[in-house]
């Protein structure tokens, strides 16, 4: 805590190292906060000495001296010159005394406005007072409008002429429905503007941040922090219609289009729609100015996690995703996932300033990959067919109503939506999933290579991209293809004959050969009226962007893989830390904190140096709270029959290199109780091993002591595999017998490797099969390792590829390894089957606090002998406590 209030008071960039169960969040938690505490305190201080010297310089002017006008006179022109400084500098200083006075008056209005809400109940009630009127308003509306259509009959409606349809009473709207402004009748633009002093925290999960805001709730800061939780639509959503869409991209549409819903004016044609058309002009019943007020101030006054934002929500019939970014500029602590703060966009659509804030990112192991993942961009041939299809038509149905700036924006983008789907090898005009590739096979280029092969270097892709998101022209097509369909368009007879081809085109997307790139390129699946899928050219955008970096910064990969429509065009960025220094350049002061931070090397190297000084960064890593004798960490060097262990790329797939590791893991099971849980490199490698094992009757001999589990490739099954897993290590505890636990066979960076937890019982020996270096014959990882190459120096005599490739598996296997222990009074074993991990290179790459106490065994005896020893030990001593 105090290194890290150092961090923050010099402004510099911290990286953190604190292992889980240490009591890392808490940490983060009050030495931020304290820090922020103070910081208030200070510029609170230096407010009123400055309105002081202020106040005690009006009375002085009010009093001058006989002398100053002798002084003048005998200064002559460098006395003009001093005037003229003194003069601007008073001018400067009565600025700032007017914008410290303006932030004093809003503080004091903020902080008054949320002590009413603290303490004045009276006011909640008559809100909640007034949401039960609008309900039941809602409600006799509902039932007057069934009656009439009961009585009178839905076709009625339809029958009426022109000049009845005038005698029918216009929708009504009382003035207090229309009026919009705080509940509390206060100035809130003024409020709104004003973003304090605060902490941006990110982690990569909505669980983990939960878990961080709950820590918060139980610290001494509690009760007076203002927190704000940020997050998706998706997690913060409470209309049940737009929830129900499932996807991401559709719940953004369906949200954005509500909200135009709201605020735009139907026009005629969409009048005379008639009732079959009504539901997409719906409006989003959460989206009310005055009860986000509410919910904004509501977040502010207590600490609230997402469940309980959404269940405020629901409650006060409020806006939980817009309610809580009116909260950022007057909240101290705000909670976000990765994405928000990490992707430009992103950051600035949802109102984040992070001039002059401190931000603090933790589980920040994988933070490279993330920066990589948020800004590389992939769109498949099939998504740019349909994207030209559906843009070709919108063109022609609205030719006569669009302005010329926008006929030329779109056959430009229509243009390159051809020239890509040539770059793959295919005919825009053609089913994608009929033609074939000739020469399939994987191609990387540079982005000016790509530009120039495309023959779209003439275009400006900036002026492109700004079109799109000021035109909106993603959204218009997809609300275009939401009313027309993928295959029916109305047109004008002189039209239909020009369209019939295109028509004909799309038919064919849906009744393609292939199946499911059928399903993928066609653009919206109806069910019960509702889309499934938004338009493609929302994807296509992205990438567009993409293709606006520096041409040193990234990578285009041409994918083509037997048809058109299952090819693709993927943007690689080889540079996250011209990303990230934009993070760097606007924040005070930055944490990047995570349980396994090691190797460091990758951060400082890859995101940090050519964004800041190295004088700037700061490195922290602690110990765990464990006693030193609760985990023996062993590298083990050869098995039972004194085979050397490498199970390298070659050597892996060799019968008696499986046998050895089947001999290791059945005496592990004689020794270990509960819970086992062994990493293989990969599910390939998993399975060969498995189904080897399952031959040879060896599978049935580890039954015997153990019941099997396997990692399951489906991330929904996992919940269900590990409770099973739980019950039965429980129920072994509990009934004794032969079986003591079980065992789960794993694969690093699977869905268990990282943030699920093995405590206790469910993880006493966690081993690790072999090293899981990635795939070098990777066409991405060989380009970035190039990169680093030609852009990075090289370290302690090695080239940084080799560098990158090393700790990319050191960081899998540090995360891995980190598992089983995960509180202060836990203890486990851990086995790294593998010669290679005693090199001094690997090993000083393991975390500080597994490394100190880790022992190298050549021999399989002496390893076996030490484990058996240590767990007779644990039991003993667990046993003792027990009872």
């Amino acid at each position: 805590m105090a290194k890290l209030y150092d961090v923050l008071e010099a402004g510099k960039v911290g990286i953190f190292e604190s292992p889980t169960g240490t009591g890392k969040s808490l940490s983060l938690i009050c030495g931020a906060l304290s820090w922020l505490r103070d910081f208030e305190e200070k510029k609170k201080q230096e407010e009123a000495r400055l309105l002081a010297d202020e106040h005690n310089g009006q009375d002085k002017q009010q009093q001058p001296t006989s002398c100053c006008a002798e002084a003048s006179n005998c200064q002559g022109s460098v006395g003009e010159l001093n005037w003229i400084t003194e003069f601007m500098q008073k001018k400067e200083e009565r600025a700032m005394v007017d914008r410290l006075k303006e932030e004093q008056i809003r503080r004091k209005k903020r902080e008054a406005r949320l002590e009413k809400i603290r303490h004045n109940v009276q006011l909640k009630y008559a809100s909640k007072r007034k949401r039960l009127e609008d309900d039941e308003t809602q409600r006799l509306l509902q039932l007057s409008t069934e009656i009439l259509s009961t009585e009178l009959g839905s076709d009625v409606l339809e029958q009426l002429d022109h000049e009845e349809e005038e005698l029918i009473l216009a929708e009504y709207e009382s003035d207090e429905e229309k009026k919009v402004g705080s509940w509390l009748d206060e100035d809130d633009d003024d409020l709104e503007e004003e973003h304090v002093t605060k902490i941006y925290y990110c982690s990569r999960t909505h669980s983990q941040l939960a878990q961080f805001v709950h820590e918060v709730q139980k610290s001494p800061f509690g009760e007076e922090v203002r927190l704000v939780s940020l997050g998706s639509r998706q997690s913060l959503c409470v209309n049940e219609e737009v929830r129900h869409l499932g996807a991401v991209q559709l719940i953004n549409d369906r949200c954005m289009e509500m909200q135009k819903n709201k605020h735009g004016k139907k026009s005629e044609g969409e009048e005379s729609e008639g009732k079959k058309r009504r539901v997409s002009r719906a409006v989003c019943p959460f989206y009310s100015y005055e009860q986000m007020q509410f919910l904004r101030d509501e977040v502010l006054v207590k600490v609230k996690d997402i469940e309980q934002l959404v269940a405020l929500g629901k409650e006060i019939k409020a806006c939980p995703y817009y309610g809580s970014r009116y909260a950022i500029p007057a909240a101290q602590l705000v909670v976000l996932p990765y994405q928000m703060l990490l992707h430009e966009s992103t950051r600035c659509a949802s109102g984040i300033k992070l001039k002059d804030q401190v931000v603090i990112i933790d589980e920040a192991h994988n933070l490279i990959d993330t920066i990589t993942c948020i800004y590389s961009a992939e769109v498949r041939g099939s998504q740019l067919c349909c994207a030209y299809s559906q843009l070709l038509q919108y063109m022609e149905r609205y030719r006569k109503r669009l302005k010329a700036k926008n006929l030329m924006y779109i056959k430009q983008i229509l243009y390159l939506l051809e020239r890509f789907v040539s770059i793959l090898g295919g005919n825009v005009n053609q089913n994608p999933n009929a033609q074939n590739i000739s020469q399939a096979g994987t191609e990387l280029k540079s982005i000016n290579d790509f530009l120039f092969q495309s023959q779209i270097d003439n275009i400006n892709l900036f002026k492109v991209q700004r079109y799109c998101e000021k035109s909106l022209i993603s959204r218009k097509l997809f609300g275009f293809v939401e009313r027309y369909g993928a295959t029916s368009v109305v047109k004008t007879n002189k039209e239909k004959q020009k369209m019939a081809g295109l028509q004909n085109f799309l038919l064919a997307l849906h009744q393609g050969p292939d199946k499911e790139a059928a399903i993928q390129c066609s653009p919206v699946e109806a069910e019960d009226g509702q889309p499934k899928m938004a338009s493609p050219l929302m994807q296509i955008e992205g990438f567009l962007f993409a293709l606006t970096n520096a041409n040193q910064d990234g990578r285009v990969i041409l994918n083509r893989q037997g048809t058109v429509g299952q090819s693709s065009l993927k943007f690689l960025l080889l540079n996250p830390a011209v990303h990230f220094a934009k993070v760097l350049k606007e924040c005070r002061a930055a944490i990047i904190a995570g349980g396994t931070m090691q190797p460091v090397s990758d951060f400082r190297e890859q995101l940090l140096s050519c964004a800041i000084s190295a004088d700037r960064v700061v490195e922290f890593s602690c110990g765990h709270v464990i006693p030193p004798d609760n985990i023996l960490p062993v590298i083990l060097c050869s098995g039972p029959s004194n085979q050397q262990l490498e199970f390298t790329y070659q050597k892996r797939d060799l019968p008696q290199m499986m046998d050895e590791m089947g001999r290791i893991l059945g005496n592990l099971c004689n020794v270990v109780p509960g819970g086992v849980v062994c990493f293989f490199p990969s599910y390939e490698y998993e399975k060969q091993v498995y189904t080897h094992w399952e031959r040879t009757g060896l599978l049935t001999r580890l039954a015997t002591k153990k019941k099997i589990f396997q990692e399951p490739k489906r991330a929904n099954q996992v919940e269900q595999v590990l409770s099973e897993y739980a019950k039965c290590i429980k129920r072994c505890s509990q009934v004794g017998g032969h079986v003591t636990g079980a065992l789960l066979f794993s694969v690093v960076g699977g869905k268990m490797s990282e943030g699920i937890n093995f405590s206790d019982d469910l993880g006493r020996c966690v081993v690790m099969v072999g090293m899981p270096y990635p795939n070098i014959k990777s066409s991405e990882l060989q380009e970035k390792m190039a990169y680093l190459d030609k852009t990075m120096p090289r370290s302690a005599g090695q080239p940084p590829s080799k560098m990158l490739i090393e700790n990319l598996c050191m960081k899998a296997v540090n995360q891995s390894i980190g598992r089983a222990i995960r509180h202060q009074k836990d203890f486990a074993s851990i086995l790294l089957v593998d010669h290679r991990y005693a090199r001094p290179s690997v090993f000083n790459k393991l975390p500080q606090w597994i490394k100190e106490r880790t022992e190298i065994k050549p021999a399989f005896g002496p390893a076996f002998a030490a484990l058996r020893k240590f767990h007779q030990e644990k039991k003993s001593c667990h046993g003792s406590e027990a009872s």
